[in-house]
């Protein structure tokens, strides 16, 4: 793909703007492979990954990036091509980000497990020229699939095959890119406000959005983000429970390595048996993934016993945190746990260091004091984009140092999503109170729609966390010839004590929630299943509904689907 043929990412911020960050010190000015180099240059054998083949030093680390670099480059691949990566949690995943920013080109990485359909066509949309792909991750062979769909992509002239196995036909061994002598290559300087990284996003579009960041949004201010939770100021040991390749994963090399110098632990699948082995081994400072994922650490802390390591931070979001969880995993990991509202469009506010707990109150998800070394939070009428006074529940808008440039190859985006003065647009409904915390109430769209009535899942969720027999709970619309669709409760329950719908019915009354909003269906599971990114599997979760014969509910006794129980 020729340059002029690439998508054209273009920043929807105003350039002063984005300039002033660098000019006064809140973004550090410098790529993120620069901002690696002077990490290593600094402490040269200082650990920069952990993972399943132990240690990796930040001077290994640079050397195989280099290589990998040069490699790339003899391959044709040019500063701002795009380059896709789909390798599980190990320091292949880490090489290929600074190999990527060291060639002063962009990438795409998305989660290993996500299908060949799908990250063809993320490839495609993005004009990738170059893809690294995993040989074979849990029954899932990657390269060669992209290998069989690349006849369909044009701009894409290498499938770059990592092991373990041998590369099959047609792609290229990644450990011979690795072995390419680096004596001869300098790498890029790319401008600080260029394209670095294009995140994809995990969220119920039809198409997942991709957003391209720059190099001073993801180490300036992403990186603020964490530099917040670090009390101390020392370099960061975070243990990475969700993907490198998603949006809350890109704290991993750009921000834990580039910018504050750490430690990546990384796990290239999780478990709650992996994840508990890790943080008693290598006892991180910091713990990073979703609560569905803890409350799974939980049952099973609950089975074997035994006392972990205080991290500094146990940091949760990509979904809502409930406070039975909270209070049971301060207890058990020992540190304050930080509630993290965030998205791949540029979104970021959490509740920070100085509670046990996340604070709480009935009318929302806290998600704390927005920061605007990171991103400034405003509260707007949906249809008009006017601010609105502190307690109005609104639209959430973002704006500050890691706003995104733009969405990739798709302008229906950046007109729906994106202010004339680079505000993003959540779609998110919330809050500011009278002391500048942002609470979280549900969101635009996503709704289940009852017979003409709107439902927020997200509400119904949060009143049946704290059932006593629920463990996990995510609820979702099922198509209803009669309502349209009801509501379904997909229950993990806790160990022997499944509920009944009816028990959870008699709960949401007493926490007072209007009758129409209760759950019709209810599915209990053992765990919940996640999706590549870590994430609850609704769409899952709902064919396992729509699959299941059910009776039509009567206006009393609704329809009970019984999983398997534990």
């Amino acid at each position: 793909m020729t340059a002029s043929a690439r998508p054209v990412l273009h920043d929807l911020l105003p350039a002063a703007l984005r300039r002033s960050w660098a000019v006064d010190g809140t973004c550090p000015d410098l790529d993120l492979y620069s901002l690696q180099r002077a990490h290593q240059i600094a402490d040269p054998h200082r650990t920069a990954v952990l993972d399943a083949k132990g240690a990796l030093c930040y001077t290994a680390l640079d050397r195989k990036a280099r290589s990998l670099a040069a490699g790339l480059r003899d391959l044709g691949v040019r500063p701002g091509d795009v380059v896709g990566v789909q390798l599980p949690d190990q320091r292949n995943a880490v090489i290929a980000d600074l190999a990527i920013a060291a060639l002063g080109a962009v990438g795409l990485p998305f989660p290993a497990g996500r299908g060949a359909g799908e990250a063809a066509g993320l490839l495609h949309r993005a004009g990738a020229v170059a893809v690294i792909a995993v040989a074979e991750h849990r029954g899932c062979r990657h390269a060669a699939e992209l290998h069989a769909l690349s006849a369909r992509l044009p701009a894409l002239a290498h499938v770059i095959a990592a092991g373990p196995g041998n590369a099959p036909e047609g792609t290229i061994p990644l450990a011979s890119l690795t072995r390419t002598d680096p004596t001869g290559f300098t790498p890029a300087r790319p401008d600080p406000d260029s394209a670095a990284r294009i995140l994809v996003s995990s969220g119920s579009e039809a198409e997942p959005k991709m957003v391209a960041y720059s190099h001073n949004a993801l180490a300036g201010g992403r990186g603020n983000f964490l530099a917040s939770l670090i009390p101390d100021g020392r370099p960061p040991r975070c243990l990475f429970m969700v993907p490198l390749s998603t949006a809350f994963g890109s704290n991993g090399t750009a921000v834990t390595l580039a910018r504050h110098g750490g430690t990546l632990v990384l796990l290239d699948h999780f478990t709650a048996d992996a994840a508990l082995a890790a943080i008693r081994e290598h006892r991180p400072t910091h713990v990073l993934g979703v609560p569905t994922m803890v409350r799974m650490m939980l049952d099973r802390l609950a089975e074997t016993g035994g006392k972990l390591p205080a991290p500094t931070a146990l940091v949760l979001g990509g979904a809502p945190l409930d406070e039975t969880t909270a209070a049971d995993a301060a207890e058990a990991f020992g540190c304050p746990v930080v509630n993290l509202y965030g998205s791949a469009d540029g979104v970021n506010c959490h509740t920070g260091l100085d509670h046990r707990t996340p604070p709480s109150d009935c009318h929302g998800v806290v998600a704390g004091r927005p920061d605007p070394r990171v991103a400034d939070i405003r509260i707007t009428d949906p249809d008009t984009c006017e601010p609105l006074p502190a307690g109005r529940v609104g639209e959430i808008i973002a704006r500050g140092p890691m706003t995104p440039l733009c969405y990739v190859g798709a302008p229906e985006l950046d007109a729906r999503y994106r202010t004339p003065d680079g505000w993003v647009r959540t779609g998110d409904l919330g809050f500011l109170d009278d002391g500048g915390v942002l609470h979280v109430v549900g969101r635009l769209k996503d709704v289940v729609i009852r017979g003409g009535a709107n439902i927020s899942p997200a509400e119904v969720e949060r009143e049946l966390t704290s059932h006593p027999e629920v463990r996990d709970v995510v609820c979702v619309g099922v198509p209803d010839a009669l309502m349209g669709e009801r509501l379904a409760a997909c229950v993990v329950p806790h160990a022997d004590r499944a509920p009944t719908l009816e028990a959870l019915g008699a709960h949401l009354v007493g926490r007072g929630l209007d009758r129409r909003k209760h759950p019709e269906r209810l599915l209990l599971v053992p765990e919940l299943p996640l999706t590549p990114a870590g994430k609850p599997d609704r769409a899952a979760l709902r064919a396992r509904l729509t699959a299941a014969p059910a009776a039509v509910p009567g206006p009393r006794r609704p329809a009970h689907d019984t999983g398997t129980t534990r």
